[in-house]
């Protein structure tokens, strides 16, 4: 049997560190070698931290099927959808984030498959990086005490073309109320209110709750989706919830 002397870890780690040229002369000698070994460390690295973030995913998914989170729904303030649908969607939405515009179609597939049996819930979610969110915001709440059709008017003209808001700053969105019908006297009276002032706050709050600091935030029937997610995800916990429900 052959045997070898051979340095351990340790022992390697201090060699390199005392004499950091070895290193230097093996890459310079074989860059090539060197640059697929970090790629490759990198690739599974990558790899691994994917895999983790699935299973602690997936681990949340099941703790809040559980565990459902609870979001304040008050049937007295105007929602898309039926009434009486089995499953509630709480959307935590900025009207400038790109990822909401993007969240935003994957809700109306949702809706559009599922039909009567969704409701959703908009509450709102202004970042402070968005100059253009809280006043979007502001509108859109205003709107919904005045008219809840003319609301959601307002909601889905903004996102279906979020360029148009960020070209077009606050004149745009008083461009989209009076397109809508707001009456705007009363939109700019509201709108200035604690009231609508205090639905906002209330909004952020929750989500800051429930650890939602971005957007979008959905909770569909007690389960987050953090991000703007695909259509599949949303897809699984409703599916798992109406068979729940049978």
């Amino acid at each position: 049997m052959f045997v070898a002397c051979t340095p351990s870890a340790k022992q390697m780690s201090a060699l390199l560190e005392e004499h950091p040229e070895i290193l230097a002369n093996a890459i310079e000698k074989n860059p090539d070698q060197f640059m697929a070994s970090v790629q490759k460390a990198a690739q599974g690295a990558q790899s691994r931290a994917q895999e983790n973030a699935a299973k602690a995913e997936e681990l949340k998914f099941e703790e809040e099927l559980k565990n459902p989170l609870k979001p304040e729904i008050d049937d007295k303030r105007a929602m898309m959808g039926e009434v009486n649908a089995p499953i509630t969607i709480v959307e935590y939405t900025d009207f400038q984030c790109p990822y909401c515009s993007q969240g935003y179609k994957t809700l109306e597939q949702v809706r559009k498959i599922y039909g009567n049996k969704v409701r959703v819930l908009v509450k709102s979610l202004p970042l402070p990086m968005h100059p253009l969110a809280m006043p979007a915001a502001l509108r859109f709440e205003a709107l919904r005490i005045q008219n809840a059709e003319k609301a959601f008017a307002f909601y889905h003209e903004i996102f279906s073309d979020q360029r148009k808001l960020n070209s077009g700053g606050e004149k745009y969105l008083d461009a989209v109320a009076k397109k809508v019908g707001a009456d705007t006297a009363k939109l700019k009276k509201d709108m200035n209110s604690d009231v609508v002032r205090a639905i906002i706050d209330k909004d952020m709050a929750e989500a800051e709750k429930f650890g939602i600091s971005g957007t979008p935030g959905f909770i569909v029937d007690g389960v987050s989706i953090r991000g703007a997610y695909p259509f599949e995800t949303f897809q699984k916990i409703i599916d798992r919830k109406l068979a729940a429900n049978k």
